[in-house]
């Protein structure tokens, strides 16, 4: 099923980082700028035509926001997770790592109790 809530929150993250506002937006795509708050939220599925022109515009990779719905993007999941840390410190990196560690362990434990 395609979580279509995780493809839009990748989508304002872009246009954040473009420094691009919802109105900016939908001015350059022709729709209104609620339309992109829906799409945002997850509201709303946009068409493809209007995901791909999205994409061109906010200068996406296809796999930086589906990325949770493509099993070949391990790679962008990768960097966007050392993206996500390049500005810790060295016990604030420890942290997340010993959390995400515990998180995992619980994760596969509880898979294992289900089956």
């Amino acid at each position: 099923m395609i979580d279509y809530a995780f493809i839009g929150a990748r989508l304002k993250e872009a246009r954040i980082r473009k420094n691009m506002t919802q109105e900016q937006l939908a001015a350059m795509t022709d729709v209104g700028s609620t339309h992109i708050s829906h799409i945002e939220t997850g509201m709303t599925i946009p068409s493809t035509k209007l995901l791909v022109q999205m994409m061109n515009i906010l200068n996406c990779d296809p796999a930086e926001v589906l990325c949770m719905e493509m099993r070949s993007a391990r790679p962008v999941l990768n960097s966007w997770l050392s993206d996500l840390v390049a500005d810790c410190n060295e016990d604030e990196v420890k942290i997340i790592t010993d959390t995400v560690t515990a998180l995992k362990a619980s994760l596969h434990r509880n898979r294992s109790e289900d089956k």
